[in-house]
């Protein structure tokens, strides 16, 4: 029944999407109050809270966007999207060891990977959603020309090593809150968020270059703007460390956009068998 729902809105102009998605952010946000506790604190846990009136259609934007995106043809989704800084990328590739692209919940994240795609391979690391409706159209729409999925399990995380050690390009979200044992407690926006360790991994072990990704979403509908931009882990951090690099780098790209961070996401959240911040090892 999704499938050809998104099939359907996919047809529909980007502006009517974005402007039926600001309706249903607020019509989520006033009939919830477990979304609207959320979103209403971890705005104000990061200083943004007079960003709240925004964020709330921003988010309702990022639903409704999401049959275009994934459904559109991939030409109508390129005309939409303005690249920023993609020498960055050329210089990436010059240096022989592969592009790790990390890529917040910011924007519209679900398009950063589909550009790239349209320029080189790239494989990004996917978590299989868990109502299990969702995972043909998901999967059929991430799936596309050139964008390989890996699933989120040992397999899908040796052959990403495999696809930098052959100067290859892979893709994730390293704000998602990982399974027990493959993170650590690392501050973001000043509170302990159980933070993965995989991307300080990959860039330390085959020394892949590191490229932001933020694909701000212009008003009325107007596209999007993907801005990239380089990023450097200092040598001999330890994993802790690392997170908390990383934290920092996604801190200063969600300042950029305030309003367009997906603040309803449990970022917090402690996942089961992790010992809470402080209570002992980082698990």
């Amino acid at each position: 029944m999704l499938v050809p729902l998104f099939r359907i809105l996919s047809f529909l102009p980007l502006p009517v999407l974005h402007a039926i998605g600001v309706a249903l952010g607020w019509i989520v946000y006033l009939s919830s109050p477990r979304y609207r506790r959320r979103l209403q604190a971890n705005l104000a846990q990061a200083g943004f809270g007079a960003h709240l009136r925004a964020a709330v259609g921003e988010a309702g934007k990022s639903a409704l966007e999401l049959p275009f995106i994934w459904c559109a043809s991939p030409q109508r989704v390129l005309d939409k999207v303005r690249i920023e800084n993609w020498r960055v990328i050329d210089e990436a590739l010059a240096a022989g060891h592969g592009i790790l692209f990390l890529t917040p919940h910011l924007g519209c994240f679900e398009v950063s990977a589909q550009i790239a795609a349209a320029r080189m391979p790239v494989t990004v690391l996917y978590r299989p959603p868990r109502h299990a409706a969702l995972q043909p159209l998901i999967e059929g729409a991430r799936a596309r020309h050139n964008l390989a999925l890996a699933p989120a399990n040992l397999g899908g995380v040796r052959s990403l090593f495999k696809v930098l050690r052959h100067n290859g390009a892979i893709g994730l979200l390293p704000d998602q809150v990982p399974r027990n044992g493959e993170g650590v407690w690392a501050d973001f926006f000043g509170k302990p968020a159980y933070t993965m360790t995989l991307p300080g991994k990959l860039a330390q072990t085959t020394r892949a270059a590191i490229v932001l990704a933020f694909a701000e979403r212009l008003p009325r509908g107007r596209g999007y703007v993907l801005h990239l931009s380089s990023f450097t882990l200092a040598q001999n951090l330890d994993a802790a460390q690392q997170a908390r690099a990383i934290n920092g780098a996604m801190e200063a790209l969600v300042a950029r956009r305030p309003s367009q961070y997906l603040w309803s996401y449990d970022h917090y959240k402690k996942p089961a068998g992790v010992a809470a911040p402080g209570a002992g090892a980082n698990g």
